[in-house]
């Protein structure tokens, strides 16, 4: 199961400041910027937390599509991002041996297809679970659990593996008590801090190690 923003795609400041500029767009100039420290790494509740705190009323799940345009939109203003090192690579080793996988994502369906377009990464729709439905990690990493038993025909997976590259991956995949893989050296020392057994330093070198 993939993470895709730092995981797969060298795009979190890009997205980040995306982040900040779509919530201003939609009227929200009181922006809580410390995203990492969120009860929820996620799209919809950034919207909603920021929404509820601006203009004290409730949060109306429609904004969401609103928002989920707006991040389209001003990711357009950035140059394409990239494939973190040996991510189509994998996934495309992945397929061709046909090993189950999917994707997990905080972000909304169309910033998310648009960063995995962009680096020519293969994915189906049907195996890609974002916060559009699911507002916590847990939430959305639990859906593309029965999606990918759905794709796969599956009743159950003998171990399935978490590989993402924040302490949030982490701490989702120790709730649910799934197998973790850390990617990337930014949150290496934090991620081995607080129990990550298996880090690397990119995709490439976790596919070494594999194989």
């Amino acid at each position: 199961m993939f993470d895709i923003d730092g995981t797969l795609t060298d795009s979190v400041p890009m997205y980040l400041m995306s982040v900040t500029k779509s919530l201003m767009a939609m009227g929200i100039s009181d922006i809580d910027t410390d995203y990492n420290n969120y009860k929820h790494h996620t799209d919809s509740y950034a919207l909603r937390y920021n929404y509820e705190r601006n203009f004290k009323k409730t949060f109306q799940k429609e904004l969401l599509d609103d928002f989920e345009t707006n991040l389209v939109l001003q990711m357009s203003n950035f140059d394409p991002v990239k494939e973190i090192r040996g991510a189509r690579n994998l996934i495309q080793f992945f397929k061709d041996r046909q090993v189950s996988f999917c994707f997990a994502t905080g972000a909304l369906p169309r910033p998310a297809i648009l960063k995995l377009e962009q680096c020519d990464i293969w994915f189906d729709k049907k195996i890609l679970a974002t916060s559009k439905t699911h507002e916590s990690r847990e939430g959305f990493v639990l859906d593309a659990i029965e999606r990918s038993k759905a794709f796969y025909n599956k009743e159950q997976f003998d171990n399935i593996v978490s590989v993402g590259d924040g302490i949030w991956d982490l701490k989702t995949a120790q709730n649910l008590s799934i197998d973790f893989v850390g990617i990337g050296d930014r949150n290496r020392s934090k991620l081995e801090a607080n129990g990550a057994q298996n880090c690397f330093s990119d995709l490439k070198e976790f596919k070494e190690a594999l194989f």
